[in-house]
């Protein structure tokens, strides 16, 4: 069983920092959130390593937002549904496409600077998007420049404090109410946060799979203590995998955006072959996860561990004005984009599933909150519509800030745990680590079986061992949150016996609306998960 705490402690012995409002994560959506707060409240912001290592650092295609006079809400809004397959939650969309474009505005009043071109932002097109809606910046460097605005706002604010390189080992709760945090500073002494307010921005779990397009901190850090804490956590089998990351020798992956192709960029397989048009009518542009099985079914098919990506037909100087990033990049290891293809294959990428939240961004435990990739708020459904992502994260953090507006500061308690625990012993760590994301890739990846997902989830649960043991190590609280999200992944996916979006069966091959129309949503507390429709999954 995965216990509440991992480790022992108690409060009373520990330094407290008291802060209104603990935001956790220090990308797109920790920023803007923190900044938005500040208005009315005093901000601890924390960072896992700093503030350059957050998911959106890399974000290189842009943010979906509408602003051109052929385009609307509703016609974002019908993409957005189209791509999740189903299970996007109305109103959340609704939401997202409505307030996009005025939250869009607030970047740019914060002193993000979009691409122009003739006066009017330069928009793009991304795979399952109708119309040309993505801003972007510095070309193909769009989360980077977000950063580097919001990060000079944050940091120049007198009612928010960040705090690189501390470490969240467990939120605190009292009486079903979520009151701070324990938190490893950044000399490796455990402090007590109280707050009247936390807000999870702690990024995905891209390190679950051997293959990502993630930093190495994307450890699924704010999904398992959110889980250990016993909140809701929703629709986590759905992993998207980018179709295009880097794969080549002495390269790590690196994500080639879909913006690549939305500039019209074509794959081909290693005889040179186009052929996405077999696999689906908007071809390089169809939804992530339909390229991304076609890539995986061409790479099969020939023998190869890689597929190619060609922009070669657009003009040198193109290509260094609109990606100058990946130009640089592949330069450096003797690939030249203006005349050589890409190889490429598909790397995990983003969590549509996380804490479930309602459409002011707060989870079924009071005063906790979860925005960004770590959340579900019901936009993304089964499969997320290219960079709306970031879009999300603005939008839904603007409504967290006005929510925590309301909340009263409380008195707090003591809070300790105290638990008789195995005698701690070296465990070793990189091997296990590189263990489960191999298990990951190989049975709870892109083609998913009950067979495998049953042989997974027992080589998975050998492991559980760890959670008898005290945990004192940083490296220690980052395994013990992988292994709690490849179990929560693992067991909804063997669930789900349809496919749906980022969720593939071979055993399960078609999508069953009849009876998986539906969100599986998990719960520790409860000793047992819960279908939407109250059917049990028992862990």
């Amino acid at each position: 069983m995965i216990p509440r705490y991992i480790t022992n402690f108690s409060t009373t012995n520990l330094p407290v920092l008291n802060t209104d409002v603990l935001v956790i994560g220090g990308g797109i959506a920790g920023l803007f959130t923190a900044i938005k707060i500040s208005e009315h409240s005093k901000v601890l912001l924390i960072t896992k390593k700093t503030i350059m290592d957050s998911n959106t650092q890399y974000a290189q295609g842009g943010i979906a937002a509408v602003f051109s006079d052929d385009d609307s809400p509703s016609l974002h809004r019908q993409d957005t549904l189209i791509a999740g397959a189903g299970l996007c939650e109305n109103e959340a969309v609704t939401i997202l496409t409505n307030e996009g474009p005025d939250a869009v505005k607030e970047l740019i009043a914060l002193g993000t600077e979009f691409d122009v071109e003739d006066g009017a932002f330069a928009l793009t097109k991304e795979g399952a998007h109708s119309k040309r809606r993505i801003l972007h910046a510095n070309g193909d460097a769009t989360g980077s420049e977000i950063v580097r605005a919001l990060y000079k706002q944050a940091k120049n604010n007198e009612n928010i404090t960040i705090y690189d390189e501390h470490f969240v080992i467990d939120l605190l709760t009292e009486n079903g109410i979520c009151a701070g945090a324990l938190i490893e500073n950044h000399e490796g002494k455990r402090e007590a946060v109280r707050s009247k307010a936390v807000v999870l921005c702690a990024g995905g779990a891209g390190q679950l799979y051997r293959y990502t397009t993630n930093p190495e901190i994307a450890t699924g850090d704010g999904i398992a203590m959110a889980y250990r804490a016993g909140t809701n956590i929703q629709d986590i089998e759905f992993i998207q995998f980018h179709p295009t990351a880097l794969c080549y020798p002495g390269a790590p992956r690196f994500l080639i955006t879909e913006a690549v192709r939305g500039e019209g960029a074509v794959l081909r397989n290693n005889k040179g072959e186009r052929f996405m048009s077999t696999y689906h009518p908007q071809m390089e542009l169809a939804p992530r996860d339909v390229v991304a099985r076609a890539i995986i079914d061409e790479m099969t098919s020939n023998k190869s561990t890689y597929v190619y990506l060609d922009i070669t037909h657009e003009s040198e100087s193109f290509i260094k004005k609109r990606f100058p990033t990946i130009y640089r990049y592949c330069l450096q290891f003797g690939l030249d984009i203006t005349t050589d293809w890409i190889p490429v294959a598909p790397a995990a990428h983003y969590m549509m599933g996380g804490v479930k939240t309602d459409l002011h961004g707060e989870s079924s435990i009071k005063n906790l909150f979860a925005c960004g990739e770590v959340s579900s708020t019901g936009v993304h459904g089964a499969n997320r519509l290219a960079s709306n992502s970031l879009s999300e994260a603005i939008v839904f953090g603007s409504r967290i800030a006005d929510k925590i507006s309301e909340i009263k500061q409380r008195e707090s308690s003591d809070i300790a745990h105290e638990e008789q625990w195995t005698e701690h012993i070296h465990y070793p760590i990189i091997e296990k680590r590189l263990k489960l994301q191999k298990l990951m890739l190989r049975y709870v990846g892109l083609k998913r079986s009950r067979k495998g997902l049953e042989k997974g989830l027992a080589e998975l649960k050998k492991q559980l061992p760890m959670f008898q043991i005290n945990l004192q190590k940083r490296e220690e609280y980052e395994f013990a949150n992988l292994l709690t999200c490849a179990l929560l992944v693992g067991q909804a996916a063997i669930k789900r016996e349809e496919s749906r979006g980022g969720h593939y069966r071979e055993d399960f091959p078609e999508t069953d609306d009849l009876l998986w129309k539906q969100h599986i949503i998990l719960q520790r507390e409860q000793g047992k998960q819960q279908t939407e429709n109250g059917g049990d999954v028992f862990v």
